[in-house]
């Protein structure tokens, strides 16, 4: 599910890896999860899947009828952000920006 909300929003193998935790470039690891490997049994690991998989969830509820848009939005520049997308804030801040994009999202949908 990871993986397919990647392809959804479009991102990068960067963008994608960051969202994980990897470094950049780490292709293995991505080639591995896209082939059907499991994250590792990890506590981040986990963490991370939970946070993007609630920020696709969120989405989902926020633009029901639109996920054209819905999956635009992680590629969108953003004034809750200072102008930068979702993908930008999560790349450059890891788990704090993951926390904070999906934050957001949970007092949109509520």
């Amino acid at each position: 599910m990871v993986m397919q909300a990647f392809d959804h929003w479009s991102l990068e193998t960067d963008e994608a890896l960051a969202m994980l935790g990897h470094a950049p470039g780490d292709l293995d690891a991505l080639s591995h999860y896209r082939g059907g490997e499991p994250l590792p049994d990890e506590r981040d690991a986990l963490d991370r899947a939970g946070h993007i998989l609630g920020i696709h969830k969120d989405l989902r509820l926020l633009f029901p009828h639109e996920r054209d848009r819905a999956y635009r939005w992680m590629k969108a520049n953003n004034r809750a952000f200072d102008s930068c997308t979702p993908v930008e804030v999560i790349s450059c801040e890891g788990m704090q920006g993951l926390m904070r994009v999906r934050g957001y999202l949970d007092r949109a949908v509520a």
